[in-house]
Parts: C-alpha cells; sequence; structure tokens
C-alpha cells in the first residue's frame, strides 16, 4: 500500500470524491481513507502518476506520505 497525504480532504463529501476519483485508476483496488489523518491508502499495483494526476483533477492536490 502507499500513502498520500491530502491535506484539502476534511469532510465526508471530500471523502467520497476522492473514492470516486481512485475508483476509476486501474489497480487501485479497494482504498482506506482516514479521514481525520487527511490520508488514503491505495494498491501498490496503481501508478503513482495515475494516483496523483486523479486526485488532482477531483480537486484534490495529493503528495505521498513519507
Amino acid at each position: 500500500m502507499t500513502t498520500y497525504s491530502i491535506p484539502d480532504m476534511s469532510c465526508g463529501h471530500c471523502k467520497a470524491a476522492v473514492e470516486a476519483a481512485l475508483a476509476k485508476v486501474p489497480g487501485a483496488g479497494a482504498v482506506r481513507v482516514d479521514l481525520s489523518a487527511r490520508k488514503v491508502e491505495v494498491a501498490d499495483a496503481a501508478p503513482e502518476a495515475e494516483v496523483l494526476a486523479a486526485l488532482e483533477a477531483a480537486g484534490y492536490p495529493a503528495q505521498i506520505a513519507g
């Protein structure tokens, strides 16, 4: 799993939008959203560039959490 930090994710609507965006990324599989930490875990099979692009397009710029 790769963890991404999404600072602008703050509510249930945000969570749903992030999940919908990631559902379109091949290889993402089931994602785990931690709304309180503003992070999401995505299967490693999903290309990082595609995950970041999908989140950006949905209005939730992200970065890989270190």
